[in-house]
C-alpha cells in the first residue's frame, strides 16, 4: 500500500512511523525542520510543500496513492487537502477534525468534504476518557466482539494486593485472561510464574463484568459505584465528555469560568450541574466538596492548568484524576506526579487513524502503549492454524507474543484455556506484539 500523510506533527509522525514498516510512505508538510528530522528518523519520503497545492500533492504523486491521511493541526486545512485530493486520485481520503460540527456534516452527508473517512480528536477523547470512569486504575479500555468483550490496561498501584503475587495466584477472575505485562516500556508475556509488582501496566482480555472485578481487586480498598463526576472546562472537550457521561447515566457535574459558556453548556445538558467559577479556586472546590468526587476530570484548554486542578481535586481527597494533556511529552510527567490518567488528544487520534488503516486484517483493532503491541478481533476461516484444533496446540505454529485472549461463537463469549478447540467462524481476540503481526494475521 501507497499512503500519503500530510501533515508531520504529534499525529501524523506517529500515524507515518506505524506504517512505514510495511507500506510505501510519503510525507507532506510545511516546515522543513519537520521533514528533515522525519527523513532522519523513519524510512518515508518526505516532502516539504503545502499540501493543499496541487504541485505538492503531484509531487508526492497521490494519482498513486492507496490513502491519504490529512493530519495538519488545520480542520479547514485538512478537508482542503482531502477536497484537491479528489480531483488528482482515487486514493481513499482520512481527515482529521477538532470541531464536531464538521464531523455531524460528514455523517449526513456522505462524501461531504472529500472525506472518505473522518476522525473527531475531541470526541475521541471525551470517547477515552469516558471509557475508564468507573475503573480503578484503567489506563485505557476497548471494547470487542460487539462489547461482549473488553481489553484494559491497567496501572499496579502501589500497595495493591495483587502485588508479589505471580499471575498463576492473581488469576481467579472468571472469564478474564491475562494477556502482558509492560514494564519501561518492554513487553513481557503474562505467564503463570510472572510477577506482578507496584507500578507494572497490565493487559487484560475478558468480560465486562470480569474486568470490573479485577479492577476492584486491585486496590486495597474498593470504592463503591462510581457516581459523582466533576468535569472542569466547558470547552468542547468537557462538554462531550459531560455529555456522554449523561448518556451513560451519569449526572455529572462541570465547571466553567466562562459565564456565557456556562450558560450555552447548562441549557445543552440537562442532566449536568453547571457551575460558573474558577477550578483552581481552593475556597470554590472545598465549598462544593470537589474532594469527595469519584472522578474528577481536568479538561482546560491549557496542560499547566489542567495539571494544577488535578494535583489541587488530588490533594482534596478526589477519588481519581484524569487530565487532558494536549503536549504528548507531558504524559509521562503528569502521570509521574499522581495523576491517574493523562489523555493526549494527539495520540488518541493517531491511534484511531492507525487503527482505521490496519482493519482489512481484523474487525476490530486496539493499539497499546503507542504501537508496541495490538489487540486484534479476527474471525476464523478455514485456513485459519487455530481451526478444529486445541489452542495449547494450534499456538505452537504462532509467535510465542501471541495471546488468545477471548472467543466468541454464535453471541455467546468462551473463555479460552489449553484444551478450547476454535471452530471456523468464531471471532477470537488475540493480543500480539507489533512486530509479529504481519505473520500472526496471515496465520490466523
Amino acid at each position: 500500500m501507497r499512503a500519503v500523510v500530510v501533515g508531520a506533527g504529534e499525529v501524523g509522525s506517529s500515524i507515518a512511523a506505524s506504517l512505514a514498516d510495511s507500506h510505501e510512505v510519503v510525507v507532506v508538510d510545511v516546515d522543513g525542520d519537520r521533514v528533515d528530522r522525519l527523513t532522519f528518523d523513519i524510512d518515508v519520503l518526505a516532502i516539504e510543500g503545502d499540501g493543499t497545492a496541487l504541485e505538492t500533492l503531484e509531487e508526492a504523486d497521490v494519482a498513486a496513492a492507496d490513502i491519504v491521511v490529512a493530519s495538519t493541526d488545520g480542520d479547514e486545512t485538512n478537508l482542503a487537502v482531502c477536497g484537491t485530493v479528489k480531483t488528482l486520485s482515487e486514493a481513499f481520503t482520512i481527515a482529521r477534525v477538532k470541531r464536531t460540527a464538521y464531523l455531524d456534516t460528514w455523517q449526513q452527508t456522505q462524501g461531504a468534504f472529500g472525506v472518505d473517512f473522518m476522525v473527531c480528536s475531541d470526541l475521541l477523547t471525551a470517547q477515552a476518557i469516558v471509557r475508564v470512569v468507573g475503573l480503578p486504575t484503567a489506563r485505557d479500555v476497548d471494547p470487542f466482539a460487539g462489547g461482549q468483550v473488553q481489553m484494559a490496561e491497567f496501572r499496579v498501584p502501589e500497595g495493591s494486593p495483587l502485588a508479589a503475587q505471580t499471575v498463576r495466584e492473581a488469576d481467579r477472575f472468571e472469564g478474564l485472561t491475562f494477556a502482558a505485562v509492560l514494564r519501561d516500556d518492554e513487553i513481557e508475556m503474562a505467564r503463570g510464574e510472572t510477577v506482578i509488582s507496584p507500578g507494572d501496566k497490565l493487559v487484560v482480555i475478558g468480560s465486562p463484568e470480569s474486568v470490573q472485578a479485577f479492577a476492584a481487586a486491585l486496590v486495597r480498598e474498593p470504592a463503591g459505584d462510581v457516581s459523582d463526576v466533576v468535569v472542569v472546562g466547558g470547552g468542547e472537550i468537557g462538554f462531550l465528555t459531560a455529555q456522554l457521561l449523561e448518556r451513560r447515566g451519569f449526572a455529572p457535574r462541570l465547571v466553567e469560568q466562562d459565564a456565557a459558556r456556562a450558560r450555552v453548556v447548562a441549557e445543552a445538558l440537562p442532566g449536568t450541574t453547571v457551575l460558573s467559577h474558577d477550578a483552581t479556586d481552593l475556597d470554590f472546590l472545598e465549598r462544593e466538596h470537589v474532594g469527595e468526587a469519584d472522578v474528577v476530570i481536568a479538561a482546560l484548554d491549557n496542560d499547566e492548568t489542567n495539571l494544577l486542578v488535578a494535583l489541587l481535586a488530588r490533594s482534596l481527597g478526589a477519588g481519581r484524576t484524569v487530565a487532558v494533556v494536549d503536549e504528548g511529552s507531558y504524559v509521562d510527567l503528569f502521570e509521574a506526579v499522581d495523576v491517574d490518567v493523562a489523555v493526549n488528544p494527539r495520540e488518541v487520534t493517531a491511534e484511531e487513524i492507525t487503527r482505521f488503516t490496519r482493519e482489512e486484517r481484523a474487525e476490530n483493532v486496539a493499539i497499546i502503549e503507542s504501537d508496541l503491541a495490538e489487540v486484534l478481533e479476527i474471525e476464523i476461516d478455514e485456513k485459519s492454524v487455530l481451526r478444529d484444533r486445541p489452542i495449547s496446540e494450534a499456538v505452537a505454529d504462532l509467535p510465542a507474543s501471541v495471546v488468545v485472549g477471548a472467543i466468541t461463537r454464535a453471541g455467546e463469549r468462551i473463555t479460552p484455556r489449553g484444551d478450547t478447540v476454535v471452530r471456523a467462524g468464531d471471532h477470537v481476540v488475540v493480543f500480539v506484539r507489533t512486530e509479529d503481526i504481519e505473520r500472526v494475521t496471515a496465520a490466523l
